[in-house]
């Protein structure tokens, strides 16, 4: 089995910065695009960047130039850099990896479109 567990969430005052993480564990081969979601109250969840295997990054642009998405493939982890956090990026933050090769039972599977459980940020004086 894998998991995605995100990490780093918690309280931040507006204009400051916070680093959440997403590792994959499990018996991991390897894992192609990961992204990050948020959801704020409400039913729609919005995707706030991604980032290939090769590191090619994509941001919405209601974080462009404020958050910065990278990702360390030897420890199968992605992380998130948010500075200059403004109220209305509080939201619960969402790790998802496109793709995810594994070891099981001597074969490689893949999972698709597997999601963490959520951090939350909130950003409040």
């Amino acid at each position: 089995q894998v998991q995605l567990v995100e990490s780093g969430g918690g309280l931040v005052q507006p204009g400051g910065s916070l680093r959440i993480s997403c590792a994959a564990s499990g018996s991991i081969v390897s894992v192609n695009d990961m992204s990050w979601y948020r959801q704020a109250p409400g039913p729609q969840r919005e995707l706030v960047a991604t980032i290939t295997s090769s590191g090619s990054t994509n941001y919405a642009d209601s974080v462009k130039g404020r958050f910065a998405i990278s990702r360390d493939n030897a420890k199968n982890t992605v992380y998130l850099q948010m500075n200059s956090l403004k109220p209305e990026d509080t939201a619960v933050y969402y790790c998802n990896a496109g793709g995810i090769r594994f070891y099981s039972n001597g074969m490689v599977l893949i999972r698709n479109n597997h999601w963490g459980q959520g951090t939350q940020v909130t950003v409040a004086s």
